[in-house]
């Protein structure tokens, strides 16, 4: 994805050929799930939110190294890139009434693997104790040309 346009989810399809109108959806209820948004984080480059909350788990979008002023890489490549999406996520987190102790599981997405130790190093200042379970992928490409992609799915104590 290139583009740096905030997510435009009820838009229409721009392929006529494909008409959500048109597929038939059954009469299944409902859920009650709340859509996280904050401006503390840079704004979803795609048809996403930035997380979704369902019961009291938050489910978090994959957070790149962007500047949320100017929705463009921070400079400084994977290290640096890692920080800033960690530190967009607690952002996130936070909206959501979660926090990085409540992080049960993480996906990292590096486009080079080579950078796997220096990710490592950056994730565990995030992540000092009771570490969620994590994937760390090497990826061909990311969106916008980055080099470090984090998702999440965290808990949200009960009140």
């Amino acid at each position: 994805m290139q583009s740096s346009e905030v997510c435009k989810c009820k838009s229409k399809p721009k392929d006529p050929a494909v008409e959500p109108d048109a597929i038939p959806v059954h009469d299944a209820p409902s859920i009650a799930k709340t859509i996280i948004h904050t401006t503390k984080a840079p704004q979803a480059v795609g048809p996403y939110s930035q997380a979704v909350v369902f019961d009291n788990t938050v489910y978090v979008s994959g957070c790149l190294g962007l500047n949320k002023d100017t929705m463009k890489l921070v400079e400084g490549g994977a290290v640096a890139e890692i920080r800033q999406a960690l530190i967009s996520l607690g952002h996130i987190l936070g909206e959501a009434g979660s926090s990085y102790a409540n992080v049960l599981k993480t996906s990292v997405f590096v486009e080079d693997i080579g950078d796997f130790a220096a990710v490592n190093d950056v994730y565990k200042e995030f992540f000092t104790k009771d570490c969620p379970a994590r994937a760390c992928i090497q990826v061909a490409k990311l969106p916008l040309g980055a080099k470090v992609e984090v998702d999440a799915i965290a808990g949200i104590a009960k009140k």
